[in-house]
């Protein structure tokens, strides 16, 4: 028999992990830290390795590895498409839109605030208007101006698309800016019921 082995405690031995001697120990450097490429190589060793500032990732803007390594990210959608518009967002632009529309022949509607909210706030039943409102007025009173709600969901579910939806919202806004100044919704927009 021969002797055993020899196992060197020395500082040549090899990494203190227990890894492979010639290798070095792959560590979790954190986040921000350059870690191990594509090539699985730790950072500092091998022909993989990459200086910092040097090679095509540092183009004109930041760009990032998938966090699978299979390729670089890339935009979504072009710059100018909206990504996401909630329906609620979608909905205050109709009402703002009508609004505007509304605005050029009645300057006085400057001072008046159009307020959307989800749905009416209950109350005690009134026996006149069974069903849900789909718009409200408010008087102006002393330091606040006359307002404007329009229920957005009562509205949403009584629609099938945004076309349907638009002339529902204008609608709405005509009949309570009338309700507001006393007027026929015909004289407030000449196309009311029309469309």
């Amino acid at each position: 028999m021969g002797t055993p082995a020899r196992q060197d405690q020395g500082p040549t031995s090899g990494p203190a992990d227990g890894s492979a001697p010639g290798r070095e120990a792959e560590t979790d450097p954190g986040p921000g830290a350059p870690g191990p490429g594509p090539s699985g190589a730790a950072a500092g060793s091998g022909p993989g390795r990459r200086e910092p500032g040097s090679g095509p990732a540092n183009g004109p803007g930041p760009r990032h590895r998938d966090r699978h390594g299979r390729g670089m990210r890339g935009p979504i959608a072009p710059p100018q498409v909206p990504l996401s518009v909630s329906r609620a967002d979608s909905f205050r632009d109709l009402v703002r839109d009508s609004v505007e529309r509304l605005e050029r022949r009645l300057p006085q509607l400057a001072d008046v605030d159009f307020v959307v909210l989800e749905v009416p706030a209950p109350g005690p039943a009134d026996e006149l208007s069974p069903g849900v409102p789909l718009g409200g007025t408010v008087s102006a009173t002393k330091g606040r101006p006359a307002r404007v709600v329009i229920y957005r969901r009562p509205v949403e579910i009584r629609t099938k698309n945004r076309e349907e939806r638009a002339l529902l919202v204008h609608e709405v806004v005509v009949e309570q800016v009338a309700e507001l100044l006393g007027l026929a919704p015909e004289s407030v927009d000449p196309r009311y019921g029309q469309d």
